[in-house]
C-alpha cells in the first residue's frame, strides 16, 4: 500500500470522525435530522452522528440582546418621534426555533420593530416620556406571546431613547414653565387664604376680650414710642379702656 493511499485513507477517516463526533457546550443544543426528518434534540456533551444520514444544527440557549433600529412613530396626539429599543430574549424550544421559522433572529427583529411602532402609536407623548416601564411591559407581553410559537421567550424590553425635534423640545419647555408658574400662583393663593383665616380668628378673639385688646393697643403704643414722631393718636376705645382701668384702681385704693 503506497503512501498516497494511506494518506487518502487517513484523510477520509478524519473527515468521517469530524462529521461523526460532535461536542456541544453546556449552553448549546443540537437539533438532529434523520434523512431530512426531525429526530430529536441532543446535548450537551458528546454527540455521535451517522455521516450522510444524520444532520445536526446547533442552537444557542443563552440570552440574546437584539438592538431594535430607530423607528419613526406618530403618537396618538400626532407628535412625530424617533424611538429605539433593545430586546432580551432566548430560545427555550430548539425544535420550534429551527423548524417553524427560517431565521429566528431576523423574524424576531422585524416583529419587534412593528410591535414597537404599533404599541407606542396608541399612546400620547407624555406617556412615552413618563411611563416607560409600563410601555416596556406591554411590548414585552405582546412579543412574548407572538414568538411563543417560534420557541422563544422574551425576557425584557427596554426603550432606550425617545428623540424629539427642536420645535417640540421648545414647546415642552414652555409648557413646563407655564406649569411651574401655575403651581407658584396656587401656593401663594393658599398662603394668603391661610393668613386671612388666622387674622380673622385673631380679630374675633380680640373682639371678645376687651382686656386683650387693650394690651394689644398698649403694645402698639410702646412700639410707636420708639420711633421719631411728634404726634401719637390714641384710639377712643383705648382711652375709654384706660379710663375704666383708672377708675377701678381708684376705687380699690379708697376701699383700702
Amino acid at each position: 500500500m503506497g503512501i498516497t493511499t494511506i494518506g487518502v485513507i487517513a484523510a477520509l477517516v478524519i473527515v468521517i470522525l469530524y462529521n461523526t463526533i460532535k461536542i456541544l457546550k453546556e449552553y448549546e443544543r443540537g437539533v438532529v435530522f434523520f434523512l431530512g426528518r426531525f429526530q430529536k434534540v441532543k446535548g450537551p456533551g458528546l454527540i455521535l452522528l451517522f455521516p450522510g444520514i444524520q444532520k445536526m444544527i446547533k442552537v444557542d440557549l443563552r440570552v440574546i440582546v437584539l438592538d431594535v433600529p430607530t423607528q419613526d412613530v406618530i403618537s396618538r396626539d400626532n407628535v412625530s418621534v424617533r424611538v429605539n429599543a433593545v430586546i432580551y430574549f432566548r430560545i427555550v424550544d430548539p425544535e420550534k426555533a429551527i423548524i417553524r421559522v427560517a431565521n429566528v433572529f431576523e423574524a424576531t427583529s422585524q416583529l419587534s420593530q412593528t410591535t414597537l411602532r404599533s404599541v407606542l402609536g396608541q399612546h400620547e407623548l407624555d406617556d412615552m416620556l413618563a411611563e416607560r416601564d409600563r410601555l416596556n411591559e406591554d411590548i414585552q407581553a405582546i412579543l412574548d406571546k407572538r414568538t411563543d410559537n417560534w420557541g422563544i421567550k422574551v425576557a425584557n424590553v427596554e426603550i432606550k431613547h425617545v428623540d424629539l425635534d427642536e420645535s417640540m423640545i421648545r414647546a415642552i419647555a414652555q409648557q413646563a414653565e407655564a406649569e411651574r408658574a401655575r403651581r407658584a400662583k396656587i401656593i401663594n393663593a393658599e398662603a394668603e387664604k391661610q393668613a386671612a383665616t388666622m387674622l380673622a380668628e385673631a380679630a374675633n378673639m380680640l373682639a371678645k376680650e376687651e382686656s386683650a385688646l387693650t394690651l394689644r393697643y398698649l403694645q402698639t403704643l410702646k412700639e410707636i414710642s420708639n420711633e421719631r414722631t411728634n404726634t401719637i393718636v390714641f384710639p377712643i376705645d383705648l382711652v375709654n379702656a384706660m379710663t375704666k382701668a383708672g377708675k377701678a384702681l381708684g376705687g380699690g385704693r379708697s376701699g383700702e
